[in-house]
């Protein structure tokens, strides 16, 4: 019995041993390079600093009373809110639609999988200049599909107001809907193939399995894909610089980068900061809230 006991706390030992050593230089990295950061985000917002001298200004909380009555920052808000819902709305169903055509497919689709990933393996800043140029009014794709089309040409999208917004969110829905097509091909492979064996042998078509079937059995693989490109589209930022700056006249401006622009183009590093720090606060106060509403409707 005493025996038993000894080597129960000494595997209880070795464990704790073992946890400690393994998990000590995560928490090293986790502090060094993401808990520092914020904590520094949110002291250097309560200075004026140039990001070059070495002396700082102490303002205490005057930064945040003027982020709170900035109309760039809340406009920049309001476009980080539109392109949430837009990328949402058409991501996840297009990629989910993608995702069962490939899955019920089988094999001799594998060839429209590596076709269809291919914009998620360019690197933003790539894709950024490959449709700056497609978007190009005297030169660009659709001005040259306008005329075709027996239009005036020179469709200029990203230097209107009204559509640059949603031009870049095109973008972004094209560069990003192959990662929720692998999510959520990945989801579907992993249901059990009994069960769609069975709702075919019941009589049941492939739109009625999908519905009924491996729609409500993906329920958390949805959720963890909308809270994805939430918390993505509220801290998007290198895209959208390439290829507008936030122009033209703010249309497409976000909260990153208005930071940005603040604390690096400006000189204004303070300001910066607090603009960091506030949109810090933004993404995980929604995170949070969706999360809490999504957990409760599947309670309910």
């Amino acid at each position: 019995m005493q025996a038993t006991r000894s080597l129960s706390e000494y595997r209880k030992r070795s464990t704790l041993t073992a946890t400690t050593v393994f998990l000590l230089p995560v928490f090293f990295f986790i502090l060094i390079f993401i808990i520092y950061p914020i904590i520094d985000s949110f002291w250097l917002s309560l200075h004026e600093w140039n990001g070059i001298t070495s002396g700082k200004a102490f303002l205490g909380l005057e930064n945040w009373k003027t982020l709170l009555g900035d109309k760039i920052f809340f406009k920049a808000f309001l476009n980080n809110m539109i392109i949430v819902v837009l990328s949402i709305a058409i991501q996840l169903p297009i990629a989910m639609a993608i995702a069962f055509l490939l899955d019920t497919g089988g094999k001799k689709l594998n060839f429209l999988k590596m076709i269809y990933f291919l914009p998620m393996l360019m690197s933003s800043v790539a894709v950024g200049f490959l449709f700056k140029y497609t978007y190009d009014p005297q030169f660009g794709l659709i001005s040259a599909v306008d005329t075709m089309l027996g239009g005036q040409g020179m469709v200029d999208v990203l230097g209107d107001p009204h559509r640059a917004i949603f031009g870049v969110i095109a973008v972004i829905c094209w560069q990003f809907i192959p990662f929720y097509m692998v999510y959520f091909l990945a989801a579907l492979s992993s249901l059990p193939v009994e069960i769609y064996e069975a709702s075919i042998i019941d009589g049941a078509s492939h739109s009625q399995y999908f519905w009924r079937v491996a729609l409500p059995s993906m329920k958390g693989t949805i959720k963890s894909a909308a809270v994805l490109s939430l918390v993505g589209s509220l801290k998007y930022f290198d895209l959208i610089y390439v290829m507008t700056q936030g122009g033209p006249d703010g249309a497409t401006e976000l909260m990153a980068t208005y930071m940005y622009k603040n604390a690096f183009t400006i000189g204004k590093m303070g300001y910066g900061a607090t603009v960091a720090s506030g949109m810090f606060i933004i993404i995980t106060v929604i995170s949070l809230v969706t999360l809490r509403v999504i957990n409760g409707k599947e309670e309910a």
